[in-house]
């Protein structure tokens, strides 16, 4: 049985949908919004469960709302190496970052970089070729991908206990702009990216909602622009 708070979440969530869309992408009618993909309780209770991962006395949540040239990775990195040079270990430190907006490519593996063309779509330069990126410059760095070679990607900070979750929201929006402009279903375009969220990374009902949650679970906030 559905209960009031329930409702009240999915409520909200709607509404939060429709208003944030209405407003920065002109590109869908009203019946389109309908037709943007639900986070239902069960992925909801997933996504709040992924949070008691947050451990430790130093802990930070990065704001990852554009590309800035790899910096909501760089800065998470940074975290990690300031807090070891000054006497911490990784399993005393949580650096997070919240895959939002334009960012969320950072999250999705190559084969949908190349096949939806998203480093044209998201404005991000392989420096390699000083085209637009066929690849996730950013999961598994090549050399060249970051300003120095130490700099480490999304799966290795991974692997010493950093956090990435991406936009649900995002996902939902940007997957519908692109199966509009090729003309193919919605729903097809969005269930294929969700598919290739890299492992690891958790998937959550919208970026903003991811901040706050992060916040109640004492990290700080940093905004990852250069």
């Amino acid at each position: 049985m559905e209960t009031q708070n329930t409702k009240s979440r999915r409520s909200f969530m709607g509404a939060m949908m429709l208003g944030a869309t209405a407003s920065t992408l002109s590109l869908f009618t009203n019946t389109m919004y309908a037709k943007l993909p639900s986070f239902d309780e069960e992925k909801m209770e997933e996504a709040d469960e992924w949070f008691k991962k947050i451990k430790g006395t130093h802990r930070i949540v990065y704001d990852g709302s554009k590309p800035h040239a790899g910096f909501p990775v760089i800065w998470n990195w940074a975290f990690y190496l300031s807090n070891n040079e000054t006497g911490s270990t990784d399993d005393d430190i949580t650096a997070m970052t919240v895959l939002r907006h334009d960012a969320i490519p950072f999250a999705l593996n190559s084969a949908l970089w190349k096949k939806y063309k998203l480093g044209e779509v998201f404005n991000i330069t392989d420096n390699s070729t000083k085209k637009p990126a066929l690849r996730n410059l950013y999961y598994e760095p090549q050399d060249g991908d970051f300003p120095m070679p130490v700099i480490q990607g999304i799966k290795d900070l991974q692997g010493r206990g950093a956090l990435f979750c991406v936009c649900n929201l995002a996902i939902s929006v940007y997957s519908g702009v692109l199966a509009q402009k090729m003309g193919v279903e919605a729903s097809e375009v969005y269930k294929e990216w969700i598919a290739a969220v890299q492992p690891g990374i958790q998937i959550v009902p919208s970026g903003v909602w991811a901040l706050g949650r992060a916040q109640e679970n004492g990290c700080g906030y940093i905004f990852a622009g250069e």
